[in-house]
């Protein structure tokens, strides 16, 4: 068995190549940055952290079951913490060595049934020298918030224009007018940070948005509640009336209502903002009709001057690397069985191209092994990867919404219903578990593989 090749060394990335080296499948780890970390180290180059940024969810409901967070560690940990957290579980399962660190990789081309792929060395004596080599199969888990979602402004502006993945400290906002476009959990922190900072601090909603504590009583909101199955419906109810209750309806504040129900749409998990917006150092405006130098006209008529446009605008799915003829792309993302099996391809996975309220690096994890698994019993000719090699070709357009109406946004099209993904994915690894071969599985690894 040829080395199969991972890009990235982020959360998802780590886990994938420990599920795959646990499982005894050789593979070869690809990082543009000198460390692992990915989105959590500021200092990468694809990071797009700022220097206020904490977990949005709790560090219970999102850190990997076999490697907790310690006790000391805050419920929503600084982003600082969480760097330091991954490079302690890359060093307490061997990750480093199965890494090459300061590589970026180029271009990724089947050839056969094999990958082809050029990487090229971004640092040290050896930079710019590149190399190609085949893989047996390439898992690709590069991040899905790095590269900014720029909307096209109506009019010219005078001042500064950024978006938010070029953030990273509130002294930008010092003695300035500033608008903030959008209101994401990030917009919601940003903003929060410019009202300390500025000389103003507007923010335009095109659109309404649910507002969740990040406690109630005393505990993390996403951990209230969790060993009680109920319906979604009745969930999202529970959930909308705890908001109403805590913090009240967004119209309350100036904001517009949202017009979907609950969890259709990712909340912002910030009361902060309200906090602000009801003190008067925010002051929320509506959608823009029209810019021109530093005046920005709202569609309701009202208008103000700026100084900086700072763009809370999202993120777009981005694979440069390799050619989107092979990603199945339909809409706003590649469309693959459970957002990670190609239909086609036994050896392309997208690795992380998920996101569920609830589902932590652990659901990620647990993706993770249900592809390695997938891979080993495949190399066996297995009935359990046989039969999920034919679902993945027959349901790859089948989405694990769980019947929830997801908004049709670039931030919703990989977004899924945790308890019938997880189901999904915890069904097909029991399969394949099941179906484990007798023998040593190390013997046919170590009897087949191949030079890269």
């Amino acid at each position: 068995m040829k080395p199969y090749a991972v890009i990235g060394a982020g959360p998802m990335g780590l886990c994938t190549v420990r599920n795959l080296h646990k499982h005894g499948i050789p593979c070869v780890g690809f990082e543009i940055h000198s460390d692992v970390g990915g989105l959590w180290d500021i200092d990468s180059p694809t990071s797009t952290m700022y220097e206020s940024a904490h977990l949005i969810s709790s560090k219970k409901m999102t850190e990997f079951a076999e490697f907790p967070m310690p006790e000391k560690v805050a419920h929503f940990p600084h982003h600082s913490e969480l760097r330091d957290y991954f490079r302690n579980y890359a060093r307490e399962f061997g990750l480093h060595d199965l890494y090459e660190f300061n590589t970026e990789v180029v271009h990724c081309e089947r050839v056969g049934d094999e990958w082809q792929i050029v990487t090229r060395i971004v640092a040290g004596e050896r930079k710019g020298e590149e190399q190609t080599r085949l893989f047996g199969g390439l898992l690709i888990a590069n991040g899905t918030l790095h590269h900014p979602n720029l909307p096209k402004l109506p009019g010219e502006f005078a001042g500064e224009l950024l978006h938010s993945s070029e953030y990273r400290d509130p002294a930008i906002f010092d003695g300035k007018r500033v608008l903030l476009v959008g209101c994401g959990n990030s917009g919601a922190d940003i903003a929060v940070d410019a009202a300390h900072r500025a000389k103003s601090v507007d923010i335009s909603l095109r659109r309404g948005y649910y507002f969740l504590p990040k406690f109630i009583g005393g505990k993390p909101t996403d951990a209230v509640g969790g060993k009680i199955k109920l319906p979604k419906f009745v969930q999202q109810r529970i959930s909308a009336g705890l908001s109403r209750l805590m913090l009240g309806r967004p119209s309350q504040y100036g904001l517009p209502e949202p017009d979907y129900k609950m969890f259709e749409s990712h909340p912002v998990i910030n009361s902060l903002i309200l906090h602000h917006i009801g003190h008067g150092d925010i002051q929320p405006q509506g959608d823009i009709a029209d810019i021109d130098g530093h005046k920005v006209t709202f569609r309701d008529g009202r208008s103000g001057e700026y100084d900086m446009i700072l763009l809370a605008t999202g993120y777009k799915l981005h694979y440069p690397f390799v050619d989107s003829a092979h990603l199945n792309w339909q809409g706003f993302a590649p469309r693959f069985y459970l957002n990670v099996f190609h239909p086609e391809y036994d050896n392309l996975f997208l690795m992380g191209m998920v996101e569920a309220a609830g589902l932590g690096w652990e659901g990620r994890n647990e993706q993770a092994e249900m592809v390695a698994l997938y891979i080993r019993q495949l190399s066996y000719g297995a009935d359990s990867a046989r039969k999920l090699k034919q679902t993945k070709r027959e349901r790859a357009s089948v989405r694990a919404d769980g019947g929830m109406k997801y908004l049709e946004l670039e931030r919703m099209a990989y977004y899924v219903h945790k308890d019938t993904y997880l189901k999904a994915l915890r069904s097909h690894t029991a399969d394949l578990q099941r179906d484990l071969p007798a023998r040593d599985t190390g013997e046919l690894i170590n009897s087949t593989v191949g030079a890269a």
